[in-house]
């Protein structure tokens, strides 16, 4: 589920997981295991990335509404869990995003240092209200931490998904490049935190993105628990299987909306 490059000191993790590289259990705990051990492996910095076109369509919906009760509290355990692996990281970490990256996929990519976004048809936002899905209180708070309040507001209320030149606009994105750049794009940027005192960069680093930390840990027990509510909710159960056969009768055009 996940391949490893080593560009020397940056390690790329690939997210392959086919056709969208949605987010089940097993895949979110890859990318937690992948974070935390990378620095123990000798990286400096991190990429997490996925195929050309798709970083990732969000959670695995799927496969999450065959779960009983206690296994989508593991799921949703999973998801935060990579929320603060990648808060939580030793060394930096760039979200290459080479394609389309709505809901879950761009909340974990807002957690990394710095984003590169592919240039083309893609999206990326939050888009969970549009199936019934309240934004849980972290996502909110990064979502204002990101883009401001005002900007927040709009994204998560609406769900509306950006194209490429909107989110580098509102700052959703860092940077933008052609699809088979993207990866190069990162590796630039990880190279360019390398140059400075490794002990200054990271100590750095934890200061500043202290309260993405306080975010998942503050917020975790209570989101976790709403989310698993909801997501048994006769309503959304029904949205939900409305849009997983949609999605089945060839509606790829829902990840983009």
């Amino acid at each position: 589920m996940i391949e490893t490059t080593i560009h020397g000191e940056i390690h790329e993790l690939r997210m392959n997981r086919p056709p969208v590289n949605a987010l089940s259990p097993d895949l979110l705990r890859a990318i937690s295991e992948g974070v935390r051990e990378a620095p123990g492996r000798g990286a400096r910095a991190v990429i997490l990335s996925g195929r050309e076109g798709m970083f990732s369509a969000g959670l695995d919906v799927p496969v999450l509404l065959e779960l009983d009760r206690e296994a989508l509290g593991d799921a949703m355990e999973a998801f935060f869990g990579a929320m603060e692996a990648l808060a939580d990281s030793a060394v930096p970490v760039a979200a290459a995003l080479t394609g389309h990256s709505p809901a879950g996929g761009a909340i974990l990519a807002l957690f990394c240092d710095w984003r590169v976004m592919a240039e083309g048809p893609f999206t990326i936002g939050f888009n969970e209200v549009r199936v019934g899905i309240p934004m849980p209180e972290v996502v909110v708070a990064l979502a204002r931490r990101t883009v401001g309040p005002r900007m927040a507001e709009k994204l998560c209320v609406s769900g509306r998904l950006l194209e490429p030149p909107e989110a580098l606009e509102v700052g959703l994105v860092d940077e933008l490049a052609a699809v088979e750049d993207v990866v190069e794009a990162a590796r630039l940027w990880c190279e360019s935190t390398l140059a400075p005192s490794a002990f200054a960069v990271d100590e750095t680093r934890r200061r500043t993105r202290s309260d993405l930390v306080e975010f998942v840990r503050k917020y975790r027990v209570g989101d976790e628990q709403r989310l698993s509510d909801e997501w048994f909710r006769p309503e959304l159960q029904a949205t939900l299987r409305e849009l997983v056969a949609r999605l089945k009768g060839g509606g790829s055009e829902e990840v983009r909306r």
